[in-house]
């Protein structure tokens, strides 16, 4: 576990399994945040409202075109095919409606154009309607951006040591069916659970909650916003009850909530495995600084999906090194930093099913490494049988 050098790594398809849960560096990189950034061509920091509002038109026109289909013409098919059709427009509308998630996510990171406003205002529009609050995030998500790693201040999926660890998590953990259990409830609840209770979240010194302006998570002069976002969501839950009363609950759910299910199920899925992984490090106050940070998360291949969820999944450590940068430049910009990054860059290849599998048995807890000195660096480990 040597300091990381500037050799070029092999392709991602040839990446062995010992690869994979290799370690990677902790130790402080023998390179700067600024010769990463002049490895990048100056183009991929460029924003263009044009080009990100295509994207934007690109996702509304394959829903919308779902959604026209699944009202217009399911009911026309045989009874069989009816209950199959439906199935398949869940699956399809909860990833395209992941990649409209993923634009507004771009906006909250000022990524969308070169005008605060504008991003802003598209963020809130796209992420209300998919019941997010958005400038609430906003606010923590971009917490979590600046104390990625760490044990003590960063937001979401915050790793727990041994000694948090509850009596029955061995039950969940070390068997296949708790297992499942346990992801199942991640994967649907984990999502509303964290914006209303601060699931998975870092521990604050009172309730938190992403609904509430007063809450420890927010500062005064984002109190308002906070109101702001409060107002979207209910503004759309509102125009989801009067759906409710004019075409009946049913309908509602499979046109709506059903492929919400989905959004909210990739959405905790995508943050899990960028930030869970064997090879990673998390650091305490002692030993924790923002580029290691930062460096501390992984790419994933998530296939046809990379591209539907506009590359969120595999560029997301270029990402956490430069938000600002809009997603359609985010792969050349990997491409350019991965010889600098060497060893300090971590691409899992493995599928993304199996990934979760496998970090749901192996990253229960963090502890010290016991054979290095460093105390306050922490690595992932599993339960006891």
């Amino acid at each position: 576990m040597g300091a990381g050098g500037r050799t070029s790594l092999p392709p991602p398809s040839r990446t062995s399994e010992d690869d994979t849960v290799k370690r990677v560096p902790f130790s402080k990189p023998p390179f700067s945040l600024s010769q990463v950034k002049k490895a990048i061509p100056p183009h991929c920091f460029r924003r263009s409202v044009l080009r990100s509002f295509s994207y934007v038109v690109y996702d509304l026109t394959i829903a919308s075109i779902l959604y026209y289909v699944a009202t217009h013409y399911f009911h026309q098919l045989p009874s069989p095919f009816s209950f199959l059709a439906w199935p398949i427009y869940w699956a399809i509308q909860g990833c395209i409606l992941t990649g409209v998630w993923v634009i507004a996510h771009e906006c909250g990171h000022h990524a969308f154009s070169d005008y605060q406003w504008l991003d802003d205002t598209v963020g809130f529009v796209l992420h209300s309607a998919l019941l997010v609050p958005y400038f609430s995030w906003k606010y923590s998500h971009r917490r979590h951006h600046s104390n990625t790693g760490s044990l003590d201040r960063d937001e979401v999926f915050v790793p727990k040591q041994k000694s948090s660890i509850q009596w029955y998590s061995k039950y969940l953990n070390n068997n296949p069916l708790g297992r499942f259990i346990t992801l199942t409830v991640t994967l649907t609840l984990g999502w509303p659970l964290y914006l209303a209770f601060n699931v998975s979240g870092r521990p604050y010194e009172r309730f938190a909650c992403h609904f509430d302006p007063y809450g420890p998570i927010y500062s005064d002069r984002e109190r308002l916003q906070i109101y702001l976002s409060d107002a979207g969501v209910l503004a759309v839950c509102y125009g989801l009850f009067h759906l409710v009363m004019a075409k009946g609950l049913a309908w509602v759910v499979c046109v709506y909530g059903v492929p919400l299910l989905v959004v909210n199920g990739f959405l905790v899925l995508i943050t899990f495995l960028q930030h869970t992984h064997p090879a990673l490090p998390h650091y305490d106050s002692s030993e924790w600084d923002w580029f290691r940070g930062a460096l501390a998360t992984v790419d994933r291949d998530y296939g046809i999906l990379n591209k539907v969820f506009h590359n969120i999944t595999d560029t997301h450590v270029a990402h956490h090194l430069f938000s600002t940068m809009p997603h359609y430049h985010a792969m050349e910009a990997t491409k350019a930093i991965k010889p600098i990054l060497g060893e300090y860059y971590r691409f899992d290849g493995t599928p993304f099913f199996k990934a979760m599998w496998r970090e749901a048995r192996e990253c229960v807890y963090v502890e010290p490494d016991q054979v290095t000195e460093s105390k306050g660096v922490f690595w992932y480990n599993k339960l006891d049988d």
